[in-house]
């Protein structure tokens, strides 16, 4: 937002060594103050994103960058330095930009002064230099190979980057379903949600899933039983009256 609006979002403010919720909270106020203020109709679920589950905030980036392009036509500002605003304003966190900065700073004069101006997720083929033109250096036919496979990686990328969203637009359809008030209490909807909202990367959440709904099966036979003795017992009753 500050790249594509330059000087409307208070950087002085932003603590971008945010651990708390509540410090993450003050951020994204801010950042609806800016929304509301450049008329942007869009509410931040504040409460969700605080969070940390993926899904929430994996949306939310998308938004984001889908509406950045739509206002920059997805063209980057050469000249806009993040590490450099943040120095100026942010909150916290200064120390370990500074450390960086300089590092940042000549990678960028580097490449730009080569001609290797790389995109986002794009693998660059180096360049021959004139020293390596000599005995010892790559050949045409090496150089022609290894621009081939940078070709097929950038390609097999691209796959796996709509691989990755198609199946992201699946679970996050999943997610709204599961949320509709007329299921949100159903034992498979918790148990669904329970898998998509898992933490541990390590551990599957398909165990704690299958035992939370086998507890609420079970307790809904036990409670059928009970109906049945109950209607089978009054109907006792009455035969002997």
């Amino acid at each position: 937002m500050d790249m594509t609006y330059p000087g409307v979002v208070p950087m002085h403010k932003v603590n971008f060594d945010a651990k708390t919720e509540y410090d993450m909270i003050q951020n994204y106020k801010i950042l609806q103050e800016v929304f509301n203020k450049l008329k942007i109709d869009k509410h931040i679920e504040v409460n969700r994103l605080v969070k940390g589950r993926p899904l929430d905030n994996l949306e939310f980036l998308q938004w984001l960058k889908r509406y950045c392009d739509s206002v920059n036509g997805g063209i980057m500002n050469e000249n806009y330095n993040p590490v450099e605003r943040r120095c100026k304003g942010g909150k916290g966190g200064n120390s370990k930009i500074l450390k960086s900065s300089k590092y940042l700073q000549t990678s960028a004069i580097y490449n730009t002064g080569s001609g290797d101006m790389l995109g986002p997720n794009r693998i660059s083929v180096p360049k021959q230099s004139k020293s390596s033109r000599g005995a010892g250096g790559p050949n045409s036919s090496e150089i022609e190979a290894l621009s081939k496979q940078v070709t097929d990686l950038n390609l097999s990328m691209d796959l796996l980057e709509k691989e990755r969203d198609f199946y992201f637009a699946k679970l996050r359809d999943i997610e709204i379903l599961c949320q509709a008030a007329e299921v949100e209490n159903d034992p498979m909807s918790v148990a669904i949600r329970k898998i998509l909202y898992a933490t541990d990367t390590k551990e599957s959440a398909l165990d704690e899933a299958q035992d939370y709904l086998n507890e609420n099966f079970n307790a809904a036979d036990d409670e059928e039983e009970a109906e049945a003795a109950d209607e089978e017992a009054a109907a006792k009753e009455e035969t002997k009256a």
